[in-house]
């Protein structure tokens, strides 16, 4: 078994036809997320992206279902419905750390031994007066469109109203004058397509850690069961990405090709955004750079296929363990 430090991936992923970010709607035309980046080439660029929370949510999802199914770690009473504001919504979690004599160190460390999410995701404890910051393990960035080859189109939609007899179409008039959805609508639904810079970080030396006394709430083998379902949970949220209008846009998943990093001692894993066409050879470089401060301190796993880095994945949840800080 080999012990990792931090894992980074720096990946691109060729996706067409999706909608998986919008922010609302004005009128009939709903609107997709854009943002305004810096490319490598220097110049200012308006470009389709897809958020971070978006793509953690997703993760957060896939790790709850295989915590849910395997039952090798625990979940508290809130995470178990996958409630969104999970640990703070455990009633016996949040009237416990109500006492006087339970100190942030101790409220921290009954939340990583009584949810994994919470530990993994992370989460802000406001009970009780406190202002309690669990850092999240995972860390996701906005997945950027590249400027020359991301674009987004807007396509016509409309519901038609099919011909009935006089005595429905009074019954329907009747009730769309009570606001029922009924009768003809037109509207406007975007579809990006293009290929886009993925970046993402994992601190799994911090799995079960307590960030105040700097000591693991939890024992080794914990540790490891919620390591190896962090690790499933990254590569599953690439196998099935989730997002707004999958119904009738999922989208078109091309090609995805990238770099995992990882390191084994307590030096990060290096990350350069795909927005830059050279990262691969940068992270390379930076390998080299570091080879004779670290000896075999950083390992890469490129791959150029969705079906490789799935590879890439399985390997490590069988192969490796978190590393163990030690002061």
């Amino acid at each position: 078994m080999t012990d990792i430090y931090s894992l980074s991936l720096s990946a691109r992923a060729t996706l067409d036809l999706h909608s998986l970010n919008n922010e609302g709607g004005e009128g009939n035309q709903i609107q997709t997320r854009m943002v305004n980046i810096v490319g490598h080439d220097g110049r200012l660029h308006n470009v389709n992206a897809i958020s971070g929370d978006m793509w953690k949510h997703i993760q957060a999802e896939h790790l709850f279902r295989l915590a849910a199914v395997q039952g090798c770690v625990p979940l508290c009473s809130a995470c178990r419905q996958f409630n969104a504001n999970r640990i703070s919504a455990d009633e016996d979690y949040v009237q416990a750390i109500g006492e006087k004599s339970v100190t942030d160190a101790n409220a921290l460390d009954l939340l990583l031994k009584s949810c994994a999410l919470d530990d993994i995701e992370g989460n802000l404890i406001t009970s009780g007066n406190r202002s309690l910051a669990r850092k999240s393990v995972v860390e996701f960035g906005w997945i950027v469109g590249l400027p020359e080859v991301t674009t987004t189109d807007s396509y016509f939609h409309v519901k038609y109203a099919n011909e009935r007899s006089e005595e429905q179409r009074a019954q329907d008039e009747s009730e769309a004058a009570r606001g029922s959805n009924l009768g003809q609508a037109i509207f406007h639904r975007p579809a990006s397509s293009g290929v886009y810079a993925i970046v993402t970080h994992l601190e799994l030396a911090r799995i079960g850690l307590n960030d105040i006394t700097q000591k693991y709430a939890i024992d080794a083998e914990q540790r490891i069961a919620r390591h190896r379902l962090l690790l499933e949970s990254l590569c599953f949220a690439f196998l099935e990405p989730n997002g707004a209008m999958r119904s009738t846009q999922n989208p078109h998943l091309v090609s995805f090709e990238g770099v995992v990093a990882l390191s084994n001692g307590p030096i990060p894993a290096p990350s350069v955004s795909p927005l830059n066409d050279g990262y691969l050879e940068e992270i390379e470089a930076i390998q080299r750079n570091l080879e004779p401060l670290h000896q075999g301190g950083i390992t890469l796993r490129p791959f150029k296929t969705l079906s490789e880095f799935a590879g890439i994945m399985a390997d490590l949840v069988q192969s490796t363990t978190p590393y163990t800080l030690s002061y």
